[in-house]
C-alpha cells in the first residue's frame, strides 16, 4: 500500500527530474492564487487589494530545485517509473 501525503491526502509517488536526470529529492510545488486589485489609472499605484484565494488544480506544477525545470507532476512521476531507483544496500566485504 502506498504512503499518503498528509497535506493532499493523495498517495506519495517518487519523482525524478526528466531534464537533469540527477535529482530525486529536491523539488518545489508551485501553487497558484488569484487576488483582485484596484489600481489608480494615472499612477498605476495599487489602491485596494482583495483576499488571495488558492486556485485548485488537478495536477500540481512541480519544479526541480537543481536545474529549475518546471512541469506538471505527472511528468516527474512517469520519469521515476521509467527509471526506478534500485533499493540496494551496499555489501561491505572485509578481506
Amino acid at each position: 500500500m502506498d504512503q499518503m501525503d498528509t497535506t493532499t491526502g493523495k498517495p506519495d509517488y517518487p519523482y525524478f527530474c526528466p531534464s537533469c536526470r540527477s535529482n530525486r529529492v529536491k523539488f518545489s510545488i508551485i501553487n497558484k492564487s488569484i487576488q483582485s486589485i484596484r489600481k489608480d489609472a494615472i499612477s498605476g499605484a495599487v489602491m485596494e487589494r482583495g483576499e488571495a484565494a488558492a486556485v485548485m488544480e488537478d495536477d500540481p506544477v512541480i519544479q526541480c530545485n537543481i536545474c529549475q525545470y518546471t512541469s506538471n507532476e505527472m511528468r516527474f512521476m512517469k520519469q521515476a517509473e521509467r527509471e526506478p531507483r534500485k533499493d540496494e544496500t551496499p555489501t561491505i566485504m572485509y578481506g
